[in-house]
């Protein structure tokens, strides 16, 4: 019995490894979420592993139906800002013990009772930046860029048809100015995945455009174009550079959380303990003033209905 339950865990290991080397290959943002401490009664243990995509999917064990949800949860809201965690699902009778800094806190209303600490990584892949141009601007910004976690590189009008890209979260900016703006962006805009910006004046840009069009580019392609990037104009070349990059920083943190938002609408938290739950599996659910609330179990729905102004009122984050 040992030695099977040392194969099935070594097997579980190596597919969470390997799971976590694919998606490191073709640029998938996920989270590792590792269990490091537990009070029985719970099926879960010390060293336990899960993967959770972006998509939520989970694969591995991290405890049962009370912890999974509450991982789901605070996995996404860790590919949202990129932030580790430290989930602390307590037992009855801890539901009031305070939270710490980098830490999110739930009372879990189980009936084993059991406490659970679950450290939430995320793996979000850096993103890559491409600087188009042998210019100051191209330069500065690829060195700015690596400064804010970015893969960056500058790309030269020799490299344009070899150019090659892996993952979703990729940014290119021309700063051409003026030399080989249009064969630049062909190429830029050849990768679908790829977030284009021109440095150019609104007057150039629209030539650019004009020249694109002549090329057979069609109106929806041209439209992933931002001019000008950074919306500078009439500053030094650092300026335009540092322009350029705060728009993108700004633009890929919003752009996160959009990403983030309609899956952790999937969640809602139960008004009486705490605990995430997901609402399409909700199976505890009550009605109050036109308002549909989630429970992780049947004891919590009854103490709703028991009082439900009390609960209302309590201040609970989504």
């Amino acid at each position: 019995m040992g030695c099977s339950t040392l194969e099935g865990g070594h097997r579980i290991e190596l597919e969470l490894a390997n799971l976590l080397s694919e998606y490191a290959a073709n640029g998938t943002p996920c989270v590792l979420a590792t269990v490091v401490r537990c009070e029985a009664p719970t099926s879960a243990r010390p060293g336990d592993k899960a993967v959770i995509a972006e998509d939520g999917t989970l694969t591995g064990w991290i405890g049962g139906s009370c912890s999974e949800p509450a991982v789901r949860r605070e996995a996404l809201r860790a590919l949202a800002d990129g932030l580790p965690r430290m989930l602390r699902i307590s037992g009855a009778g801890s539901a009031d013990e305070p939270g710490e800094p980098g830490s999110v806190t739930m009372a879990s209303t189980c009936p084993s009772g059991g406490s659970l600490d679950i450290f939430i990584d995320p793996h979000v892949p850096h993103p890559v930046l491409l600087a188009f141009g042998e210019t100051p601007v191209a330069q500065i910004l690829a060195r700015l860029a690596e400064l804010v976690g970015f893969r960056a590189r500058t790309v030269a009008q020799v490299e344009l048809g070899s150019l090659t890209l892996r993952g979703n979260d990729a940014w290119a900016v021309v700063a051409t100015m003026g030399h080989y703006d249009e064969d630049a962006l062909a190429a830029a805009l050849a990768h679908p995945g790829l977030d284009v910006a021109l440095v150019a004046s609104r007057r150039r840009a629209e030539a650019i455009l004009g020249g694109l069009r002549a090329r057979g580019l069609d109106e929806a392609t041209l439209a992933r174009i931002r001019t000008p990037a950074g919306g500078a104009q009439g500053i030094g070349q650092e300026e335009i550079a540092l322009a350029a990059l705060a728009e993108i920083v700004v633009l890929r943190r919003q752009r996160r959380q959009l990403v983030a938002s309609p899956k952790l609408d999937e969640f809602a938290t139960d008004p009486v303990c705490g605990m995430a739950v997901e609402v399409k599996r909700g199976a505890h659910t009550a009605a109050y003033q036109g308002q549909d609330y989630y429970f992780c179990c049947e004891g919590c729905r009854r103490q709703f209905l028991e009082d439900p102004a009390r609960f209302v009122s309590a201040s609970r984050p989504r």
